[in-house]
């Protein structure tokens, strides 16, 4: 009768880890799942500091020589544009003043 139940208690007996989590590896693990969401989104982040930088530099002349140059060459541009514009307007002035004349031939 003794041997009967050693050897059932014996059957019972396990050498494996419990399967079921603490309290404190649960919480854990949930701070690293948290930790890793925030740190990828950081790294997101700094990767667009990263090319938005890099497309200022493209876009930023290297040396004082090339500001010049690019300054000069917007100067060019809008002394051009002011004196197309000017040409129209002096143009447009003579047009009218041309009607003016005409009309008081005719009156």
């Amino acid at each position: 009768m003794f041997r009967t139940q050693i050897a059932r208690q014996a059957r019972l007996f396990s050498t494996s880890p419990i399967v079921r989590k603490s309290p404190v590896e649960t919480v854990k693990d949930a701070a690293k799942t948290v930790d890793r969401t925030v740190s990828d989104k950081i790294v997101k982040g700094i990767e667009k500091g990263e090319q938005a930088a890099k497309v200022v530099k493209e876009k930023t002349p290297n040396t004082t020589g090339e500001a010049k140059g690019q300054a000069n060459q917007l100067a060019g541009e809008a002394k051009g544009k002011a004196s197309e514009l000017t040409g129209e307007a002096k143009g447009k002035a003579q047009e009218l003043k041309g009607e003016a004349k005409g009309k008081a031939n005719q009156i």
